[in-house]
């Protein structure tokens, strides 16, 4: 027979993350309900991120370079975010902690070179 009284506090916690996010969606509702700020007019419906209307579809393809460039730019932001610690800690970390890098960081060159040949950083 399986003692169900173990799973209790999952629910527990299950239950207090329901009520919690519940109330951080609808307790804002509610409030500019009252407050009068749900109201709309021609003023709020206009656009606020650009300065003009959008003048094509919101669901237009973007281009494959759009993401090479995108993928690119992570790969090469993530190459700066291992370099950081690892700089910190090269001098008590030895050669062998070097030698790594210096892998690394050739193997993101030759990727970078290679996506330069292939055209993939050339926009039009």
């Amino acid at each position: 027979m399986v003692d169900l009284s173990q799973y209790l506090p999952i629910l527990l916690f299950l239950g207090v993350a329901l009520v919690l996010s519940s109330a951080f969606v609808f307790l804002p509702m509610i409030a500019a309900r009252f407050t009068g700020a749900h109201k709309p007019t021609a003023e709020k419906l206009t656009e606020y991120e650009c300065g003009f209307p959008a003048f094509e579809d919101s669901r237009s393809q973007f281009d494959v370079r759009f993401y090479l460039v995108a993928i690119l730019f992570i790969i090469f932001d993530l190459e700066a975010a291992f370099l950081y610690p690892w700089a910190v800690s090269v001098f008590t970390l030895g050669w062998t902690a070097w030698f790594s890098m210096m892998i690394f960081i050739a193997e993101l060159a030759l990727g970078l070179v290679y996506a330069w040949k292939k055209g993939a950083l050339e926009w039009e």
